[in-house]
């Protein structure tokens, strides 16, 4: 990774612990995924039953309540989205927005493409009966619409997919060079699958449920034929899913993967088989919809639970590496400036650029330390000399004083508390204790060795 930009965290604390906000933003993003699936599903399949409708007249009224469920869907996903934003936030805001920063454009225009999808929709809800006798221009209303819906969760996925990978971030030239991340592609196409097969799913149980008069709403559509139908398509979908599934899972880095990564996915192509299996049963029965359907809908969601804990893991992994470096480099950045502001105080000079080159301890203690001690001379502070004897093989002690001083001598003035990382005193700890005092080998006992 030599060569990676290496930005400095944001010293603010969490609004909660790790684990609580991982837990979060699985739970938080299944929930806004599932809504945004429905509205981009039930755009295309929208748009793809009022084009057959100009064959089929009576696909016409089955187009119109799709199109009325995908205004809801669409309002439900973006408040639904507010919640794995913020904790996207707090938990990957380098990552997140540097890769906003380098798709540039794109993403600044999701915003105004969301707007003009919105408004391109409700035309298309709300036009249906005035545009009757211009079927070509109200369907591409929806077209149009349709197309601005999908063009938001590329850039977003793009974005997301750029995030993961540091080591290209210094090739990005804007958002279509991301596209080059061979992740991109069969990322995208995995989701307009989920989107189309969820939706179909959703649709069976929502125009097929006791209590709703189907034949009222669509006298010229048969309730059993148009179930089939809808069953069709999310079992065709949900099928190249199982084809779009391993073409991410080949492109994916693997600096990421790991063996819990694989055993989601695993688990949730498991599923997806006995999910499968069930709607190809409840595809062919010629009855009622049946206690099955709920088999089917438990077992795919159960599988998109998976999933998603399966990539959230990838994520953990492929960004940890770069995590350590930035936190590391954090942890430098602030001696330094702790160092800095303490020789400051005691009007000593500023320290050339030999620390570069030094182990971790040196560098905290030349940064932090060097100001006020020596090895063998007496400054501020005693020599560390003095400091070896008293806390030789007690690093522990030497640890605690540091991190909350005294004044035990008259002679010197008071040590104000060093507040560092929790590896820096371990760090300097060591430093002083075994590499300064470390015996020394000559060339005697070189050659007798």
């Amino acid at each position: 990774m030599d060569g990676l930009p290496i930005p400095r965290d944001f010293p603010l604390p969490m609004p909660a612990s790790d684990i609580d906000l991982q837990v979060l933003m699985v739970v938080l993003f299944l929930a806004h995924l599932l809504f945004v699936n429905l509205m981009v599903g039930g755009a295309l399949l929208t748009v793809a039953f009022e084009i057959r409708g100009l064959w089929r007249p009576h696909y016409d009224a089955l187009a119109r309540k799709i199109a009325a469920t995908v205004t809801v869907n669409k309002s439900v996903a973006v408040v639904l989205g507010v919640g794995p934003l913020l904790v996207m936030n707090a938990l990957y805001a380098l990552w997140f927005y540097t890769a906003n920063a380098l798709t540039g454009r794109a993403w600044l225009l999701i915003v105004p493409l969301v707007i003009a999808a919105f408004l391109l929709l409700y035309a298309h809800k709300y036009s249906w009966d005035v545009l009757a006798d211009h079927k070509g221009l109200h369907i591409a209303i929806g077209a149009a619409a349709t197309v601005l819906l999908l063009a938001v969760p590329f850039i977003f996925l793009a974005n997301i997919n750029l995030m993961l990978f540091p080591e290209r971030w210094l090739e990005v030239e804007g958002f279509f060079s991301t596209l080059l991340l061979a992740n991109v592609v069969p990322r995208y196409l995995h989701f307009v699958l989920a989107s189309l097969a969820l939706t179909a799913l959703f649709l069976v149980g929502w125009l097929c449920r006791r209590g709703f008069d189907f034949e009222a709403a669509m006298p010229e559509l048969d309730r059993c034929e148009t179930r089939r139908e809808l069953l069709a398509v999310a079992f065709g979908a949900t099928g190249l899913q199982l084809v779009a599934g391993p073409l991410v899972l080949l492109t994916l880095p693997p600096h990421g993967l790991s063996w819990l990564m694989i055993g989601n996915i695993a688990a949730g192509l498991t599923l997806a088989l006995i999910g499968l299996s069930l709607l190809w049963r409840e595809m062919r029965s010629t009855g009622p919809l049946s206690a099955r359907y709920w088999g089917v809908v438990m077992v795919l969601g159960c599988t998109v639970g998976f999933m998603l804990l399966g990539r959230h893991v990838y994520r953990e992994e492929a960004i940890e590496p770069h995590r350590a470096m930035v936190a590391a480099h954090t942890a430098d950045f602030h001696a330094a400036a702790l160092g800095a502001e303490m020789r400051l105080a005691v009007g000593a000079p500023r320290l050339s650029g030999v620390e570069a080159s030094a182990s971790p301890g040196e560098r905290v203690f030349r940064a932090v330390c060097m100001a006020c001690h020596a090895r063998e001379e007496r400054r501020v502070g005693p020599p560390l000399t003095e400091i070896f004897d008293l806390y030789a093989g007690n690093p522990e002690g030497l640890i605690a004083w540091v991190r909350a001083p005294g004044k035990r001598r008259p002679d010197f003035p008071e040590m104000p508390p060093i507040t560092m990382q929790e590896g820096q005193y371990r760090a300097i700890a060591d430093y002083i204790l075994e590499d300064v005092f470390a015996p020394e080998v000559t060339d005697d006992a070189s050659e007798a060795g």
